[in-house]
């Protein structure tokens, strides 16, 4: 489903689920906000986690280029809490504004940056860890094998499975179309 451009979704919707527009973009909303349950907790815990280091005592003896990545992981938890928050507190401000397809299009895309900066903050976490057990190779190793978890299954994983599932909506139409 194209989060601005719905059409295909609300005619499968009304014929599959019998809902109405209003009906859908509630449920659109419920998951959304189900989702955003699931990962505020850990990237809660996880900025909170960073924001102690800097007061333990081995923190002074990290190399320049290792607080360099601690402080953009930082910034990248720091902007993916905020991220994944926010759609709580843009609903609080059109409450009752009748704003539920502007709540789910910006609440949707909210929680997909906050996802993606916190794919990036996990990474600089692994970095930094590594570099402290291991030394700088195997951090950016690790990094490198960590960034490529985050970015095959949270962003080419479930593009291809949204392609291959409106490549099988174009074949069915198609058929559909012929007989």
């Amino acid at each position: 489903m194209d989060v601005d451009h719905p059409e295909t979704d609300q005619r499968w919707n009304a014929a599959a689920r019998q809902e109405t527009e209003t009906q859908r973009l509630d449920r659109n909303w419920r998951d959304l906000l189900q989702e955003l349950r699931v990962v505020q907790t850990g990237v809660q815990l996880l900025t909170g986690f960073l924001l102690t280091l800097p007061f333990q005592q081995r923190f002074d003896k990290l190399a320049p280029a290792i607080r360099i990545v601690f402080l953009l992981t930082v910034g990248c938890s720091v902007l993916s809490t905020v991220l994944l928050i926010a759609p709580v507190g843009l609903h609080r401000i059109v409450f009752r504004q009748r704003q539920t397809r502007l709540l789910v299009s910006v609440g949707h895309r909210m929680a997909y940056g906050g996802m993606l900066l916190l794919g990036l903050a996990l990474t600089g976490v692994v970095v930094v860890v590594v570099d402290a057990v291991e030394g700088p190779t195997a951090a950016v190793l690790c990094g490198a094998g960590a960034l490529a978890v985050f970015a095959a299954f949270w962003v080419v994983l479930p593009l291809a499975l949204r392609q291959r599932s409106a490549d099988q909506s174009i074949a069915t139409r198609s058929r559909t179309d012929i007989s």
